[in-house]
């Protein structure tokens, strides 16, 4: 953290950067991404296929649509927690799963292990070495079932990887901030700022003066009237954009509390009071969405989670009233005329 003024609530506050965690669940960050490229095989020919351990995870999501419907709800069970499965036994994982053992074995044979040990054995060997499974790329000539899968699975791994990840400890601290704040201003880019607006929307109801600003003239402006009893919550997806690290500047020198959602090891990280770690490797290709810009949604979410607990019992009523306003202005079923009507 950079010298500068005493920020707000937490004049003394160190920088929250904490080490990646070796997650008790995935280890699918290490690096680079995956291209994917389908081949379309038979079933009867996947039980001859013998895969690189490497490559087991990317192997199972890519042949998720040849399984058996039994088979496809063990193949979703590992893709989501194969350290969990990697210290289980088939019984265990058959009554979690909710099949029986045979089945297990024909995923086993179909994925191209000899067995139960044989797959707990390739997926240990994925996981230690660091197996780059949370990113896909879209190829032009993917079918729709094909990017859909890939788009689906990127994201759900993507928000897997960032809970992991996310530090309890500086969860705590901004929603503190956040709740006690007089006023809480958001500010973002592009998809970070889309994203600062949806913060805007969740937060104005909680009893909180909330703005968001993807203007940085509007930003500048918004950061220099804080005061050290308000908090300025920056959203980058690189960490790096230099409008942002002008408001973030601009926010340290008002006094005010400083949270950042973005990567750690980046400049606006290092400006930071409470820096939320968003460690997401996305892909470069031209055709990828940005996963990252889902999981600010969610930690956005979890915030807002936590600052209405920590306002307390009488924040429900004014929830309360707020859902019975928006009631009026929505049409009830039944005032729905079908064109049997």
């Amino acid at each position: 953290m950079a010298n500068g003024p005493n920020v707000g609530l937490f004049p003394q506050l160190p920088l929250i950067t904490p080490a990646r965690r070796v997650p008790a669940s995935f280890n699918w960050a290490a690096g680079g991404s995956c291209s994917i490229t389908t081949r379309k095989l038979q079933p009867s020919h996947l039980s001859f296929c013998r895969v690189c351990p490497l490559n087991l995870l990317q192997h199972i999501a890519q042949s998720r649509n040849l399984l058996r419907k039994s088979e496809l709800k063990v193949a979703d069970h590992v893709l989501l927690d194969p350290a969990a499965v990697m210290h289980s036994s088939m019984a265990d994982l058959a009554h979690s799963v909710g099949i029986s053992e045979p089945t297990i074995v024909r995923f086993c044979r179909a994925i191209g292990c000899s067995g139960f040990q044989d797959l707990k054995l390739k997926l240990a060997q994925s996981l230690a070495a660091g197996a780059s499974f949370g990113q896909f790329a879209i190829h032009e000539d993917d079918s729709v079932a094909d990017y859909s899968l890939k788009i689906f699975d990127t994201t759900l791994h993507t928000l897997m990887e960032v809970r992991e990840n996310l530090d309890p400890h500086a969860l705590q601290l901004a929603v503190t901030a956040m709740a006690g704040a007089n006023r809480v201003e958001f500010y973002g880019f592009g998809a970070s700022g889309a994203v600062a607006a949806d913060a805007q929307h969740k937060f104005f109801r909680l009893l909180l003066t909330a703005a968001a600003y993807s203007d940085p003239h509007m930003q500048a402006m918004s950061a220099v009237t804080l005061k050290p009893t308000d908090v300025a919550v920056c959203i980058s997806q690189s960490g790096r954009s230099k409008d942002l690290l002008i408001t973030a500047n601009l926010v340290r020198e008002s006094g005010a509390t400083l949270i950042t959602l973005c990567p750690s090891q980046t400049p606006l990280a290092e400006l930071s009071s409470v820096n939320l770690v968003i460690d997401v490797h996305e892909d470069t290709e031209i055709y990828t969405p940005l996963t990252s810009r889902i999981a600010h949604l969610v930690v956005i979410d979890v915030l807002a989670m936590g600052v209405a607990m920590a306002r307390g019992p009488g924040l429900v009523n004014h929830l309360k009233s707020v859902k019975r306003s928006l009631r009026g202005l929505r049409l009830s079923p039944k005032s729905i005329k079908t064109h049997e009507d």
